[in-house]
């Protein structure tokens, strides 16, 4: 395929250090104590053709509103869909506003999620992204929900995968937001491995131009010329896990997939939406979010999302 030559051959350093997966002990903690979710999450077993073996839970709110919205949340390596559930504000914000959360469990041991095949990187190719569009489908079939209102969000390796996700499965979704990840297709791994750490990409050694990243984005869905969702890209300034230099290129990834000039932000708010933090605003697709700082682990903002998702 066309963006695994590009790959291959502009960042090939990519597949020269495949690493097992370090021990990541930076990893999601809430800013606050969360209110017990008022529903139970629970296991689905059949939500259709599962090629990497994903499971599904899912989060459905007591009062759930008519043609609700879903928001996907994604974990981190060493995570759970429990973990997250318990960890994220998400369950809480759906108690409030009545959408439905899908929280999707890698099957690797790890529990990293496949950002680096090109089953996963493929659409409809197989692999983990294959699998989580297929909970949305089945979600959306299921509950009648809003195809219009899907979101999907995640951090650290469930960032990596919300890139991965909303390259892959443009139709699926309206927006992501991303908590310290890398830009989708950073982690390929040229000897086909499903489930590897690749530490050029980790320690933001692998760099491109935002064309490169752009056209390896839009080549994971080659055939698709309809909307793509729009982005937010949370990264901390002292994240030593993924490095800060993966936030400038996933800004060069989606600023050159809208069609925008990264170095020139419409926008630049300092100390927004708190001390430390800037966000850079390009049209109507894409903020950016530095945290001055902050390690791995940026916090994740309940209330702002719900407003970047419009819900």
């Amino acid at each position: 395929m066309k963006f695994l030559t590009q790959i291959s051959a502009a960042l090939g350093l990519l597949s020269t250090s495949v690493l097992a997966h370090p021990v990541l002990d930076d990893l999601l903690q809430p800013s606050a104590p969360l209110k017990r979710a008022a529903a139970a999450l629970t296991q689905v077993n059949s939500f259709g053709d599962n090629p990497s073996g994903a499971k599904m839970y899912i989060y459905v709110p007591s009062q759930l509103a008519e043609n609700p919205p879903i928001i996907v949340a994604i974990h981190y390596c060493t995570g759970t869909a429990q973990a997250y559930y318990s960890g994220s504000p998400y369950a809480q914000l759906a108690d409030q506003k009545g959408f439905i959360v899908i929280y999707p469990e890698s099957p690797y041991s790890g529990t990293c999620w496949d950002v680096s095949s090109k089953e996963t990187l493929t659409h409809n190719g197989g692999g983990n992204s294959n699998s989580i569009a297929n909970m949305v489908s089945y979600t959306l079939e299921q509950y009648g929900a809003d195809a219009s209102k899907v979101f999907v969000t995640g951090s650290s390796s469930g960032a990596m995968m919300t890139n991965v996700m909303a390259a892959t499965y443009p139709e699926l979704f309206a927006a992501g937001i991303v908590y310290s990840g890398v830009p989708a297709g950073c982690f390929y791994d040229q000897a086909g491995g499903a489930d590897t750490w690749n530490n050029s990409c980790a320690t933001g050694q692998s760099t491109g131009s935002a064309e490169l990243w752009g056209s390896i984005a839009l080549n994971m869905d080659p055939g698709y010329d309809g909307p793509r969702p729009k982005m937010q890209i949370y990264h901390g300034s002292a994240d030593t896990t993924l490095y800060p230099n993966n936030y400038n290129e996933t800004i060069k990834q989606w600023a050159s997939v809208f069609g925008y000039d990264y170095t020139k932000p419409d926008e630049t708010a300092g100390n927004t939406p708190q001390s430390q933090y800037t966000t850079y605003t390009w049209g109507d697709n894409l903020i950016g979010i530095y945290a001055q700082g902050v390690g791995h682990t940026v916090p994740i903002r309940g209330s702002d999302d719900m407003t970047f998702f419009g819900l």
